[in-house]
């Protein structure tokens, strides 16, 4: 708390933690999106950076849903359960991540950015999140 970062209660230790369970089951509908052929990297990045990610960096997974219905996240689920229960079995079981695959992200991404850029990136993305999280600790204190 006193860097800024908000601590979470695991109530039993799992492979992988929390968040890194939660952004592998993210990362690999992304790949899955890739592998389909439906978006370009950047612009799942995009989707991502501009829209999913501003929208859950002020309220979580569990909040939004309960916002986006009137009558809350039971209503919402009522609603939308069934869509995303079809969604989640089109994507079968799940693979690993195809290394063709693996490698054409990664060309994207080098296009995109080369590797010694990665420094000044990390720290662009630090100052980012560290802004974010003033405003998110001046929206506590409201």
């Amino acid at each position: 708390e006193s860097v800024g970062q908000a601590p979470i209660v695991m109530k039993k230790e799992i492979a992988g933690f929390i968040v890194n369970r939660l952004q592998v089951a993210l990362l690999n509908e992304a790949f899955a999106l890739m592998e389909d052929d439906c978006i370009s990297a950047e612009d799942l990045d995009t989707a991502i950076t501009d829209g999913l990610g501003l929208r859950w960096s002020v309220v979580g997974p569990f909040e939004t849903i309960d916002l986006n219905a009137s009558g809350g996240l039971s209503h919402y689920v009522d609603i939308f359960g069934d869509l995303y229960h079809a969604m989640m079995k089109d994507r079968g079981a799940p693979h690993r991540w195809d290394e063709a695959l693996v490698e054409r992200i990664n060309g994207e991404m080098r296009e995109r950015w080369p590797l010694e850029d990665v420094p000044g990136r990390q720290a662009r993305r630090d100052r980012k999140l560290m802004a974010l999280a003033r405003l998110q600790n001046e929206r506590s204190a409201e």
